[in-house]
């Protein structure tokens, strides 16, 4: 499979894993809650209202990439370990 580029491969072959957007969204959605409920999760985690459902909507369009602060509190909210993570933001960077 090709990125549409002539010799180009698709940085998601080979078991690359899957962009942030995607498993945002996919362990959000197997853990039943809405983007209004995870982004209330992850204010009562970090104490910081700074995240809304506005922005886990934009993370999950890959309109913006969770950086470290946030990531670690969507390890604990998601339960996804925080290097699954982090894998996932260096897929979703090829990507872009």
């Amino acid at each position: 499979m090709t990125t549409g580029e002539p010799g180009q491969r698709n940085p998601r072959e080979n078991g690359a894993g899957e962009p942030i957007w995607e498993l945002v969204r996919r362990v959000r959605k197997m853990r039943g809650l809405t983007q209004y409920q995870l982004a209330d999760v992850l204010v009562d985690l970090s104490s910081n209202e700074s995240v809304s459902r506005d922005e886990v909507a934009r993370w999950e369009r890959g309109k913006r990439v969770p950086g470290p602060y946030w990531r670690r509190w969507l390890s604990a909210a998601l339960d996804v370990p925080s290097e699954e993570l982090a894998a996932a933001v260096r897929c979703g960077r090829r990507l872009r």
